[in-house]
């Protein structure tokens, strides 16, 4: 066979993205390609080779591997792959956290939204505040805001984030960063999501904090979103577009 360099486009870190649109169909011909090709971008001296493989190319992932490819992370129809060239080059991890974002919405008289789930690892009511996590691109505002609504039928206000808690050993061994926001109600009449939710209810802070089946981490949200002192707020540099910045800030 001829020699065939695949397409690839250099980045600034020192290494080369391929062009998967430009890839043979071929599993035999692609691993020639690619052999002819990493021989190349070893003698340029190229760091690092990203190669992103759509799911109608899944037969060309066992060539890949065979050159020394591995993963490095999947969607639901693509797979990036990489190939360090030059020993102790850095490769940037994928994703390591969830994010996540819950609401202490606060009714006019006082009282609090909170909900028990459907599926949950401890059994019994517990009580816990309305949330979940972030869509792709999502702020944060926005997706606790979303999340009271999808659970409760409440229309609620951010106000500030009170807290926020990190923990590691989450789901799929990746960690996890979870706000805590207070929120202004804007209705009341509550319409329950009963796919999600066994349980939704305006109570009072005194009865909230008081029910000893409440988790430890809930009730110290409670308390910091009823201080009114307490929060960081969102805010705005003109530099900044709003559909790609969030800042929350005092």
């Amino acid at each position: 066979m001829s020699i065939q360099i695949i397409k690839a486009e250099k980045n600034i870190f020192g290494g080369v993205v391929v062009e998967s649109g430009d890839l043979s169909k071929d599993p035999g011909e692609f691993d020639h390609c690619l052999e002819q090709s990493m021989a190349l971008w070893k003698s340029q001296g190229v760091k690092v080779v990203w190669l992103g493989l759509e799911r109608h190319q899944a037969a060309l992932i066992p060539a890949a591997v065979a050159q020394g490819f591995v993963f490095h992370h999947a969607q639901a129809d693509r797979l990036q792959m990489t190939c360090v060239l030059v020993p102790g080059s850095m490769v940037p991890p994928f994703a390591t956290h969830y994010v996540g974002a819950g609401g202490v919405v606060i009714r006019e008289d006082g009282n609090i939204l909170v909900v028990s789930e459907r599926y949950k690892q401890v059994p019994g009511r517990r009580l816990k505040l309305p949330g979940g996590a972030l869509l792709a691109g999502e702020h944060i505002n926005a997706a606790v805001v979303r999340e009271v609504k999808e659970e409760t039928g409440i229309d609620a206000a951010f106000e500030s984030v009170v807290c926020f808690r990190h923990w590691h050993g989450y789901r799929y061994d990746k960690s996890d960063i979870y706000f805590v926001c207070r929120l202004r109600a804007l209705s009341t009449d509550i319409r329950m999501d009963s796919r999600e939710l066994v349980e939704c209810l305006w109570i009072t802070p005194e009865a909230y904090l008081g029910d000893a089946d409440v988790h430890a981490f809930n009730k110290m949200a409670v308390r910091a979103a009823l201080d009114p002192e307490n929060g960081l707020v969102r805010r705005f540099i003109p530099e900044y577009k709003e559909d790609v910045y969030e800042l929350i800030i005092p």
